[in-house]
């Protein structure tokens, strides 16, 4: 049984503590995320180059930005003769805008990786799987876009899975791996045997394979 089907399965008190776990998470790695985006720290190992992955989806994100900003000097100053009502008010609208903040830097900072020891495959903080290039059978360019309601986790018929790291409803890389592989995940460990991802260069991406690959 795959780690997500069973984390669907979970009791409705572990699966809280589940829930509460990774809000906790997501709340820290923003602030992290913030602190690598103004200092200008991304994780990108030594030697590797670094490729991002936020283009199909940044413009949502800074028209949600820009409506939250708005929205909370609006509130501010409709309920600025109540108190007891503006403070709570404030102090959400600014914890919403903080967080949509951080859920971009952690795109900006966290780039996939492609260095002398292998690929690093990202989605934000929440996602980081190192690969190694003797794990990898062959990385090509595949543009594929999701179907209704697909999952992250596909097995196909020869019972070979893949995960599916959408960005804007769409991956455009494959990594195959030489054999089915433990990756961690956000809902846990999965043995996957492909990897989906989006890159914004896709081309440069490649390129940079091969230099390391030949």
């Amino acid at each position: 049984m795959s780690t997500a089907l069973a984390t669907r399965r979970r009791p409705w008190w572990r699966l809280l503590g589940y829930l509460l776990k990774r809000a906790t998470l997501a709340e820290i790695h923003g602030y992290q995320s913030t602190y690598r985006f103004v200092f200008r720290r991304p994780r990108v190992p030594a030697g590797a180059a670094g490729f991002s992955y936020h283009q199909p989806i940044l413009a949502i994100l800074i028209v949600l930005i820009v409506v939250s900003a708005v929205e909370l000097v609006v509130v501010d100053v409709i309920v600025r003769r109540w108190d007891h009502i503006r403070l709570p008010l404030l102090v959400l609208g600014v914890w919403g805008l903080v967080w949509m903040l951080g859920l971009l830097f952690g795109m900006l900072t966290r780039p996939h990786a492609v260095g002398p020891d292998g690929i690093r495959v990202r989605s934000g903080p929440g996602v980081d799987l190192p690969i190694s290039w003797d794990q990898i059978r062959a990385v090509a360019k595949r543009k594929r876009a999701r179907r209704d309601k697909e999952p992250m986790i596909a097995v196909d018929d020869q019972g070979d899975a893949t995960v599916h790291l959408w960005i804007g409803s769409e991956t455009n890389i494959e990594v195959d791996l030489e054999r089915p592989t433990e990756v961690r995940l956000p809902h846990g460990r999965e043995r996957v045997r492909r990897i989906a991802l989006y890159v914004d260069d896709p081309k440069s991406f490649l390129d940079e394979v091969r230099r390391h690959i030949g």
